[in-house]
């Protein structure tokens, strides 16, 4: 399967932080969510990829290059939406269009107005009168505009409403029609990935704690729920992760079929959510 980012022990030490010895491929033709809690490395880590800091060693590859000679080539091929505004507050997205369009090959000027009309918004007022929404709008916009393989987006939902988390949603659905497009997608409001994502990368504390199918996660997890009186040493050893609760417990598990066999009608087995396996992983008393 070809590899769009790959990511082979990378290290960045801040004071009070460190991403050790990170190991991370993304699979051409997906969407990837990148989940974690704030300040567990998610944007450190794109930042890394973007080549906005510098790991302080390990390997970084982008379409099998890395950054140095070739960042040019690789910029050319990447679409970067970020959470916090990246451009010049003064400056009208018609303004950025003639600074920006320049810069790429595949600037597309149709497509750039397309996805203005999509988005309702408007091509001369300053982006500092933007709102947050509208900021993260026209992002996307100057973004998808030159026909990028690779899509990276930051934490692009965050504090914006239903709708536009919707309208977003279905956009990216549309562009993963094409096949030769990736998706490498942070956020921290899993039932979005839930919705459109074919990976899971889950980060804690700057380590890789899984990188799943949403397929695995949905068939391979499962939340038992059941009463207290039903653990033991030895049943205990059944579960990933495990919450008491009085007189019940709750827990996690990656043997649904042995638990059953286990507990039989004494346990209710239900599916999992990626927020309840996220919990479970995160650490619970």
């Amino acid at each position: 399967m070809e590899k769009v980012i790959e990511l082979e022990n990378l290290n960045k030490n801040f004071p009070g932080f460190s991403i050790n010895d990170l190991n991370l491929n993304i699979n051409k033709g997906y969407v990837t969510g990148f989940v974690g809690a704030n300040g567990s490395g998610k944007s450190t880590t794109i930042k890394m990829i973007m080549n906005l800091i510098k790991p302080d060693s390990g390997d970084l590859k982008i379409f099998g290059m890395e950054h140095g000679d070739y960042e040019k080539t690789i910029k050319q091929k990447i679409g970067f939406v970020y959470d916090d505004n990246i451009y010049y507050e003064g400056l009208s997205l018609r303004d950025l269009q003639k600074i920006i369009a320049p810069v790429y090959h595949d600037w597309n000027n149709e497509t750039f107005y397309n996805y203005i009309e999509k988005f309702e918004l408007p091509l001369n007022k300053p982006i500092k009168n933007f709102s947050k929404g509208m900021r993260m709008k026209a992002s996307l916009v100057l973004a998808l505009s030159h026909n990028p393989e690779l899509i990276i987006m930051d934490e692009p939902t965050a504090g914006l409403d239903p709708v536009f988390r919707k309208d977003l949603l279905k956009t990216i659905q549309e562009i993963m029609m094409d096949e030769d497009k990736s998706i490498f997608f942070s956020t921290h409001i899993t039932s979005d990935l839930e919705k459109i994502a074919d990976y899971i990368v889950f980060i804690k504390d700057g380590d890789i704690i899984f990188n799943h199918s949403i397929n695995t996660l949905q068939n391979d997890f499962a939340l038992v729920k059941g009463n207290r009186s039903l653990i033991d040493r030895d049943t205990e050893q059944e579960f990933d992760y495990i919450s008491f609760k009085e007189d019940t417990f709750e827990a996690m598990t990656k043997k649904p079929r042995k638990i059953a066999e286990i507990f039989g009608d004494e346990v209710i087995i239900d599916k999992i959510s990626l927020e309840e396996i996220m919990y479970f992983f995160n650490g619970v008393e």
